[in-house]
């Protein structure tokens, strides 16, 4: 698995889900996160790991907090084939107002071996946890982490409509998030050459002064 998270990280995400899309694995429209989910750090590059999910339940009070489903969390993300990514899916009512991470749980995380965190809310401490390169995919920022609870961990969780399982493998940069397939995964390189290869050459002619309209349609309708 070391080598193949190795390979993705040569790889950008659109490219890779073009590749995916070769495969015929799953719907074309499935298996990315919306517009919503938003990479806060770019500048880290490319956030390459395997999904450790809870649920989190954040302004309302269905339960009761229990500090021990925290550290079931933290054993989880330490127990997880490396590199972690924490995922984490609100399930309370006010999914706007709810702060998943902040500079302390992205420490914790940090320490028992995530490199990064998702989430279908808000994040905060921004300035801080940049500073720590600790990759953060969310839907904004928030100021109070209100009544935060853990509810669930190890449960598959809904990232805005991308179901995401324990051990998924993600795959995330500045252009969008997106979940690798376990099926025919060794055909990815295969495929990503495949996509690169065809627009390049595109590329190539739309660029140059033989370009016509005509050529481009004998290029692309089949």
């Amino acid at each position: 698995m070391s080598d193949f998270v190795e390979y993705l990280k040569t790889v950008d995400t659109p490219t890779l889900c073009n590749a995916i899309e070769l495969l015929k694995v799953r719907p074309h429209e499935e298996g990315f996160t919306p517009l919503q989910v938003r990479c806060l750090f770019p500048e880290l590059g490319r956030m390459i790991g395997l999904a450790v999910t809870a649920t989190v339940e954040t302004v309302t009070r269905m339960e009761a907090r229990d500090n021990r489903t925290f550290v079931e969390l933290y054993r989880a993300v330490e127990a997880s084939p490396q590199p972690a990514i924490v995922v984490l899916q609100e399930v309370g009512a006010h999914p706007d107002y709810a702060v998943h991470c902040g500079e302390v749980m992205a420490t914790c995380f940090s320490r028992c071996g995530a490199i990064g965190l998702v989430s279908d809310a808000a994040v905060r401490d921004i300035p801080e946890v940049r500073a720590m390169k600790f990759h953060y995919f969310a839907r904004g920022t928030a100021a109070s982490h209100a009544n935060f609870r853990i509810a669930q961990v190890g449960v598959p969780v809904q990232i805005c409509g991308m179901v995401v399982h324990p051990g998924s493998l993600l795959h995330g940069d500045e252009n969008g998030l997106a979940l690798v397939p376990p099926e025919s995964r060794e055909k990815i390189p295969e495929m990503v050459e495949r996509i690169r290869k065809r627009e390049s050459e595109l590329m190539t002619y739309v660029r140059s002064a033989e370009f016509t309209l005509d050529g481009l349609r004998d290029r692309i309708v089949e």
